[in-house]
Parts: C-alpha cells; sequence; structure tokens
C-alpha cells in the first residue's frame, strides 16, 4: 500500500530570508539587510540539499519552490548552483515545476532571463495592488507602471507566470475591487493568488490596527461581499478557484502548492522553513530556526540546518490533513480520513448546507468555503 504521503507527492521548499523592506501587512520570515554573502547561502543550501537527499533517495521530486522573503534578489548563479545540486540528488518529475517568487521591480525583472537558464520554469511575481496609492499603502517599493513593465518581461521569459493580490484594503469599495480584478483577470497568464488582507499580531499594520489608527478596513460583510465577487468573477473568465485564494486556468493549479494542500511530503530549507518527512512509515515536522546567520551558522557547524524534528501521531495528521484539505475545492479523500470520528459531526454540517460528501470526498460546498474556519472547527473540536 502506498504511503499517505504520495497522494500528495514530494517537494522542496527553499527559504530566502531578505527583503529590500518589510512591508507593514507581513508576518512571514523576511530581513531587511545591506550586505548578503551569497556564496555562505549558496553553500548552506548546497549541504541541505545533501542532507534530506539522504533520507528521501529515489523519491521522485514534484516541484521546487523558491520562497522568502524576496528570492528575486538571490543571484541568479545561487539558484543554477541550487537547482544543479537538486538534479544530482532526486529523480524529478518530466513535469516539474520550479517556481521563484518576485518582486516586480526593474531591477530584479532584469534577473529573470538568468534564472530560466538556470531551470526556473514558473515565476509567481507580489504585485499587490494595480494603483500606486494602495501600493504606497501597503508599503510596497514599486508602483504600477514598474509592475505592469516587469510582469511584461517576465510573460517574455517564462511560460508560466503567476501574480498576487490583496482584496479587502483601506478605503476598498466592492466597485472598485471588481474593476481591479477585472483588469488582473485581462493581464493573467494562467494563475493569481487573490488574497484577503488579515491583520496579523505582530506587524506593523498589527500594531496599528491595535492602536485604532488603521481605518477605513471594510467590515466583514464587506469582505465576504469581496470574496463571493471574486468567485464569480474568476470563475465566469476562466480561473476556477481551486483553493480558498487560488484561481487558475484548467491544468495550470501550482504543483508546489498542492502538494501542501493534499498532505503530501516537502523538505524545507532555509531560516524558519517548516518541512513534513514521511521516514521508515513515521510522518515528522521539521522547523528551522528564524534568525539567518545563526541559521547560516548552524548548518557550517553541524551540517543540520533543522532547529526541531517532532514526531506526529495519528491524532496530528488527521488534524493536519483536514485543515489542509479541506482549502481545495477538490476537498479530501474519504479513504484518507477517520470517518467513524467524523460522521455527526459531516451530519451535522451537511444539514446547513456547509460541507458535501461527492466523488468519495468531503469537501466545503460554495456557501461553506467563505466560512471555512468556523466549519473546521466544528469538524476538529472533540
Amino acid at each position: 500500500m502506498a504511503e499517505d504521503w504520495e497522494h500528495g507527492g514530494f517537494g522542496l521548499y527553499i527559504h530566502w530570508p531578505f527583503c529590500q523592506a518589510k512591508c507593514p501587512y507581513c508576518d512571514f520570515n523576511s530581513h531587511v539587510v545591506t550586505q548578503i554573502d551569497h556564496k555562505a547561502w549558496e553553500s548552506a543550501y548546497l549541504s541541505e540539499i545533501s542532507r534530506l537527499g539522504k533520507e528521501t533517495e529515489g523519491r521522485v521530486l514534484r516541484s521546487v519552490f523558491f520562497g522568502g522573503g524576496t528570492p528575486s534578489m538571490m543571484d541568479p548563479a545561487v539558484v543554477e548552483a541550487v537547482l544543479t545540486r537538486v538534479r544530482a540528488t532526486w529523480p524529478m518529475a518530466n513535469d516539474i515545476e520550479i517556481t521563484l517568487e518576485a518582486n516586480p521591480t526593474s531591477v530584479e525583472a532584469d534577473r529573470f532571463a538568468g534564472y530560466r537558464a538556470a531551470g526556473v520554469n514558473r515565476v509567481s511575481m507580489g504585485i499587490q495592488a494595480l494603483n500606486d496609492p494602495d501600493l504606497k499603502a501597503l508599503g510596497r517599493l514599486h508602483g504600477r507602471d514598474e509592475a505592469l513593465r516587469a510582469f511584461e518581461i517576465a510573460r517574455g521569459v517564462f511560460d508560466r507566470v503567476s501574480f498576487d493580490l490583496i482584496y479587502a484594503r483601506q478605503g476598498q469599495t466592492l466597485a472598485a475591487w471588481e474593476a481591479e480584478l477585472a483588469e488582473a483577470l485581462s493581464l493573467a497568464v494562467d494563475h493569481l493568488s487573490l488574497y484577503q488582507l488579515t491583520i496579523e499580531d505582530g506587524t506593523a499594520f498589527g500594531d496599528r490596527y491595535a492602536a485604532g489608527k488603521l481605518r477605513g478596513l471594510p467590515d466583514d460583510d464587506a469582505a465576504a461581499d469581496m470574496f463571493a465577487l471574486t468567485q464569480e468573477v474568476c470563475a465566469t473568465h476562466g480561473f476556477a478557484g481551486y483553493e480558498v485564494s487560488n484561481h487558475a486556468r484548467a491544468g495550470c493549479e501550482s504543483i508546489h502548492n498542492q502538494i501542501y494542500w493534499r498532505y503530501g511530503d516537502y523538505a524545507g530549507i532555509g531560516p524558519g522553513a517548516h518541512g513534513r518527512l514521511t521516514l521508515d512509515g513515521r510522518r515528522y515536522a521539521t522547523e528551522a530556526g528564524l534568525a539567518p546567520l545563526a541559521w547560516l551558522s548552524q548548518v557550517r557547524k553541524t551540517g543540520n540546518g533543522d532547529l526541531t524534528r517532532s514526531l506526529l501521531d495519528d491524532a496530528a495528521q488527521a488534524t493536519e490533513r483536514l485543515l489542509m484539505g479541506m482549502r481545495l475545492t477538490e476537498g479530501v479523500l474519504l479513504e484518507r480520513l477517520d470517518m467513524s470520528a467524523l460522521s455527526g459531526k459531516i451530519s451535522y454540517l451537511s444539514g446547513m448546507g456547509m460541507i458535501e460528501i461527492a466523488e468519495d470526498r468531503l469537501r466545503a460546498t460554495a456557501a461553506g468555503r467563505p466560512v471555512l474556519n468556523a466549519v473546521l472547527r466544528v469538524l476538529l473540536e472533540d
């Protein structure tokens, strides 16, 4: 019998922790620095790939994802060295997806040809808004025109280009979001990530919100209307929502993110990177320390960048499988769930029209997806 992780496949995540500036809404592990020793980072990444490769020897790698931070600050030579080591370490799927996150500035756009030559075949661009006042409010360093120029360059270099937008921004109306979304769909190649602005503790926006200084945010009803509009408009334009915040043309869904949501295995490399690895029939959660220079030093001294490796018991896996899989429109295969523990809750939520069982899967309905967190609380409560 195939191990459970094989339903999702195997991927590699590489975290680049540096940015040119810290956006006020961002709670990712990103750091602003004046100097970067690219060769030192290359050496650490190569060491970690070799270490993890020995533990997962023979697995077919389906995706590589350079996330951050701002990976488009990486020297293309570092990306090339990393991908050369990856090819020597794992057999690769014929349709392997190799994604690099990029900021749409002209300086970084010049690097795209180098990334393509190194083996990157998909770029995900953090555009976030299509007007200058909102970009400024979001703390972005680029303007609208610069973003569109960089996007056009990316389209000319890569076959697959995705970009992110944030909605439910300060002062944003439903009509304004509808117009912006229509423009985004007219530009889009094959994939869009459309995120509702969330205010996270520990961010600049979080501090302003707590102090009552982050005004003009849409209320819950307005944000829900924006979510509903997003699903409707994207579907009409052939960009179906295959996950809560992600939309794609048929066959262009993100392979890497589907590994997460289908609860596959993935190796995480870099400061703050998380991983899930099934080894000798047991599933582990891995996590690296957050501080970039401390992580670099740890890899150099010990040959292991992980801060923790924790065994996940059956209950923890069941929880994660639901948390991840229910985000997908397709839902979770029933054979991967403990139906004896869930049957009563499923009956209750089905009666409310929040979830359904279809095609041997448990999935949220159109009514359940906007309140998915509440649905999951019911499914996971003792």
